[in-house]
């Protein structure tokens, strides 16, 4: 088991860092404090009554973390589930979640919500910290968080002065790379920051057909910041993402040849996979004395284009192309008292409030080809055909407004309590034809509105300074919408809710070297939202209501810091998530089956640390272990992922402005299916998948100033 060899492992290390140091006046051993935005204004993650795990930018760096998904395994009762291909990466967390163009865990960078999944999962430059917040957040953050969210936040560019990074990482599979940054004043109120980034590798599977890689991948990437702080009150902040990706194919073959021989496939047509996005963020704030006025104002845009062999077999079947492209623009302007100036209602009361809109519009436009071989389709047709299912374009547009109080009575009691409102008009015009017209066109014009409220309500008792009970309840809202292809009569869905129960306990020892938090949950779903296989279009999927189903569990999260250089880490999560009597997908009664993606419990045991050695030198490392239990990937439970674990170890020394490293990802080469889906009628087995990632090993070269 690789956790018996990981303790002897940790208990080398934690000596390792426990040897005395060169006599010098050193601070206190104590975890830092951590700051997160789970409820808009920052405040501290350990007296906030929401189960939050934050990913600084110090734990990216030593575990290497390159995407957001990577930084989501740290959260317990959270997995995402992607394919190698970028866009398609869909986070759930204890048990909630949806389909890349209605997620229920949006994520949000630098605060502004990525309204479809394919432009959330992006390459991590200058970041400061990622945050996973777990439960509803519907009362605050709105539509599609449901389930919760995950927060990127960007690194501010340096006011003290210039500073930057290159780091060169080389890898196994041909991974190549380079990350260089740098900011700085260019003025006494202005300064600004840029970098970028370039990353590839050859393919991990093989196409056995050509003898080629199928699943190779290229990118760049970059990032600029301008911050203007022209007073102590007032700062301005603008920054701009783009990123280039130009992908090979999936790596999707039947789940028994998966299973059979890993890394391989066979197909006559080999795809690609490409993305292009740039997004603008502009970020507005006033501290003033009793209020604090916030704006933030973003853009986004992506295109994806795809193609791939559809039937995934040496036969010359099915191919299909798949175009999409979308433009969003939000808005929010939010008010709140200003930090640590909340209303005085009386000697020992205080109010602390915020309240603020959010409107929003979304255009979604997409045009996917099938094209079948002759006679595919019929004997009777011997010539090619073209089905393109959907061209489709919807259109979105929103506005919510929300507001929420926070009332300490004393050092002891918190209560909490706050409501959105949240409106939604959605259009959509949807074509499916075939060329030549071997059957009749259908063609959708319609519209619809979807409004709702959420509430959330929560109280802290302060047991004792860093110890803090709490319980909340919330409700969750998803608006109903449209579905690009469907089966006739499926074209629309509608809303789906969920009331979140939740108690905790937060607290910290050992003074201040021990934090140790836990939490219960659990969740009831009316309306729910799933996406089942369409029967009419291979490889594509609908959103339906379901029915009900529930979801509950414990986590439990642990961080020490026993001696200097030395920092210990685990957390697990277990969720029990299942349909309720009565819900049927694509017809099928699936009451009391486990939800699709959600593990039976997640885990995550590892260390990290640091030591000098001599006067110029230092040493680190760090070692982890992830676990994931067994879940299913579809709503009947037919096929699934037994319970796995992937070792990562990375060490290296560090001389004043130089690092060296070397990294291994998965270094017991555990096998595993992270996805797979239902393909029937194609593919053998019935489902269709991709392997996880193999083995990985490399080095990292690196320079800072």
């Amino acid at each position: 088991m690789p956790a018996s060899i990981l303790f002897p492992l940790l208990a080398q290390l934690a000596a390792f860092g426990s040897q005395p140091a060169q006599a010098q006046t050193v601070p206190p051993i104590i975890l830092p404090t951590i700051v997160v935005t789970a409820q808009k204004e920052p405040a501290e993650a350990q007296r906030l009554p929401v189960s939050v795990t934050a990913v600084s930018k110090d734990v990216i760096a030593a575990a290497g973390i390159g995407m957001v998904s990577e930084a989501a395994v740290l959260s317990p009762n959270t997995r995402v589930a992607e394919l190698s291909a970028r866009r398609v990466s869909n986070p759930f967390v204890r048990g909630i979640g949806s389909s890349p163009a209605n997620p229920g865990i949006t994520t949000f960078i630098d605060g502004v919500p990525q309204l479809n999944s394919s432009s959330s999962s992006i390459e991590l430059l200058d970041v400061d910290q990622i945050e996973v917040v777990r439960g509803p957040q519907s009362a605050l953050f709105g539509r599609n968080t449901l389930g919760g969210l995950v927060s990127v936040l960007s690194a501010r560019p340096s006011l003290a002065g210039w500073e930057g990074s290159l780091a060169v990482p080389f890898g196994s599979a041909g991974a190549r790379d380079v990350r260089a940054s740098a900011s700085g004043p260019v003025g006494k109120s202005l300064g600004v920051g840029i970098s970028y980034g370039h990353g590839e590798r050859d393919g991990f599977t093989v196409n056995d057909v050509t003898g080629n890689l199928l699943d190779s991948r290229s990118a760049d990437f970059g990032k600029a910041q301008v911050l203007w702080v022209p007073t102590p009150r007032w700062e301005a902040r603008a920054i701009v993402y783009a990123e280039r990706a130009r992908d090979g194919d999936y790596a999707l073959n039947d789940l028994g040849e998966l299973r059979r021989r890993p890394f391989h496939a066979a197909r006559d047509f080999e795809g690609r996979t490409e993305r292009d996005l740039w997004s603008a963020t502009v970020l507005l704030r006033h501290e003033g004395k009793r209020v604090s006025v916030s704006s933030t104002t973003g853009y986004v845009f992506w295109s994806t284009d795809d193609a791939t062999d559809l039937d995934y077999s040496p036969m010359p079947l099915m191919t299909r192309a798949n175009a999409e492209d979308s433009r969003q623009f939000t808005q929010e302007i939010r008010l709140a008292s200003a930090a640590g100036a909340p209303a005085r209602l009386s000697d020992g009361a205080a109010l602390a409030w915020q309240a603020g809109v959010f409107l929003f519009g979304q255009d979604y436009a997409q045009n996917a080809v099938n094209t079948f071989a002759p006679y595919v389709l019929s004997p009777m047709l011997p010539f090619a055909v073209d089905q393109h299912s959907p061209l489709a374009a919807l259109n979105d547009t929103g506005l919510g407004a929300y507001g929420q109080g926070t009332l300490s009575l004393g050092e002891t009691w918190e209560f909490s309590a706050g409501a959105r409102v949240d409106s939604e008009r959605k259009t959509a015009t949807l074509d499916t034809f075939y060329e030549p017209a071997v059957a009749p066109p259908t063609a959708v014009d319609t519209r619809r509105t979807f409004t709702d409220v959420s509430p959330q309500a929560s109280v802290a008792y302060r047991l004792a300074p860093g110890r803090t009970l709490y319980a909340s309840a919330g409700r969750g809202f998803k608006a109903g919408g449209f579905n690009p292809a469907s089966p006739p009569g499926s074209e629309a869905y509608g809303e789906e809710h969920a009331w979140n129960l939740e108690g905790g306990l937060k607290s910290t020892w050992a003074n201040g070297r021990l934090s140790a938090n836990a939490a219960a949950f659990r969740i009831a779903w009316d309306d729910m939202q799933l996406p089942v296989p369409n029967p009419q279009v291979p490889a594509q999927f609908y959103i339906a209501n379901v029915g009900g189903a529930k979801s509950s569990g414990l986590e439990v999260e642990v961080n020490a810091r026993p001696g200097a250089g030395v920092d210990l880490f685990a957390s697990a999560g277990v969720t029990r998530a299942r349909f309720s009597d009565g819900s049927l997908a694509g017809g099928v009664d699936v009451a009391g089956n486990d939800l699709p993606n959600a593990p039976r419990y997640t885990a995550l045991l590892g260390a990290q640390l640091s030591q000098t050695v001599g006067a110029d030198y230092r040493c680190f490392g760090r070692a982890d272990v992830v676990f994931s239990g067994a879940y299913h990937y579809d709503e009947a439970n037919t096929e699934g992922q037994d319970a796995y674990a992937l070792v990562n170890v990375r060490a290296g020394v560090r001389a004043r402005r130089f690092v060296a490293e070397a990294w291994v990802k998965n270094a017991f080469d555990t096998r595993y299916i992270p996805v797979a889906f239902a393909f029937a009628g194609v593919a053998p087995s019935g489902f269709v998948g991709e392997n996880g990632r193999p083995r990985t090993f490399g080095i990292s070269v690196g320079f800072g100033f």
